[in-house]
């Protein structure tokens, strides 16, 4: 059976999005993730703070690396992300990913996303279990 820390590299190592955006995985483990990344000038809107798609696009990774860090090729089925505070240019974010919910076949995990310890988002992911073990 392949560790968590060596099934999120191989993910890491495939994931251009993840690495276009700066992504740290500060740690992980079968269930949870935290990762890290900072704010460049490209990834903000026209109000001049960071695009919603920014903090959602990490809160993504950090699902994915937190359901699939226990073997089971996990794949997304549902998420929502609630914006609480703006984001800035060179802000430092950080995504902390928690289980909430196992069965078989599903996952629910919270994904709480930080700038200074201060929550500027959240994000709800369900998962679904594939069966399908990685074998790397």
């Amino acid at each position: 059976m392949n560790s968590a820390k060596d099934i999120v590299q191989h993910m890491m190592d495939n994931d251009a999005f993840s690495q276009w955006l700066g992504i740290e995985v500060v740690s992980n483990e079968a269930g949870s993730a935290t990762l890290r990344m900072t704010v460049r000038e490209e990834m903000t809107n026209g109000f001049g703070i960071a695009h919603g798609g920014i903090s959602y696009s990490l809160a993504d990774s950090a699902l994915a690396f937190a359901s699939n860090g226990g073997g089971n090729q996990s794949v997304s089925l549902e998420t929502a992300i609630h914006h609480l505070k703006p984001v800035q240019t060179g802000d430092t974010l950080e995504a902390r990913a928690t289980l909430l919910n196992e069965t078989r076949r599903t996952g629910l995990y919270q994904i709480d996303i930080f700038k200074d310890n201060v929550r500027v988002a959240f994000f709800k992911g369900t998962v679904y279990r594939t069966g399908n073990e990685w074998n790397l």
